[in-house]
């Protein structure tokens, strides 16, 4: 065989194994890319549903979902009154915890409103913080069943902390820093 023959081949087998390594190496950057952007929150819709390639499509879904929202700041007097708010919510904890934690998920739910995410359920709502908060997600979901247990007063106590810790780390990130936010006219 001449060399130039032997280049040829060797040109169309680096081709033909390129058009099928490719798509697989493609998708592992990809997956490797959303691994990196949702944390935990990757292996958690990877187990929910029940493969990689489903899970990809849901974050991308994600993703795609929330760009297409107006997500704005917390105005200065929005975000001070959210704050007043929250600092009588861990007041009432004290005295109140179970109701503490049913106000602070509806504050949360409230912040979340104001900014413009749909709050109608609670999926959509975790998964649209994953996009957003991906660290805090899975917190977020922690703290909403043990309201959920809470209002069937099965909580105790340090259950009941753990919540409000959970509330409080996603409501910092809500509001945002006094940066974050809009002068009103």
């Amino acid at each position: 065989m001449d060399t130039t023959l032997m280049i040829v081949i060797a040109v169309v087998i680096v081709v033909i194994v390129g058009f099928f390594l490719g798509p697989v190496f493609a998708r592992r950057r990809h997956s490797q890319r959303l691994q990196s952007k949702f944390g935990a929150e990757y292996d958690h819709t990877v187990q929910t549903l029940g493969n990689e390639k489903k899970a990809r499509t849901e974050l991308d879904e994600r993703q795609k979902h929330v760009q297409g929202l107006n997500i704005k700041p917390l105005t200065v007097a929005d975000r001070e009154r959210y704050l007043a708010n929250w600092a009588a919510i861990q007041s009432k904890f004290v005295d109140e915890p179970g109701q503490a934690i049913g106000n602070a998920d509806r504050l949360i739910m409230e912040v979340m409103q104001i900014r413009a995410y749909p709050v109608s359920d609670f999926e959509q709502r975790a998964a649209d913080i994953s996009v957003s908060y991906p660290a805090l997600v899975s917190n977020y979901r922690a703290a909403r069943e043990i309201a959920i247990k809470n209002e069937q007063h099965q909580a105790n106590t340090e259950e009941l902390r753990q919540a409000l810790i959970h509330y409080r780390s996603l409501f910092e990130e809500l509001l945002g820093t006094e940066t974050d936010t809009v002068k009103e006219n």
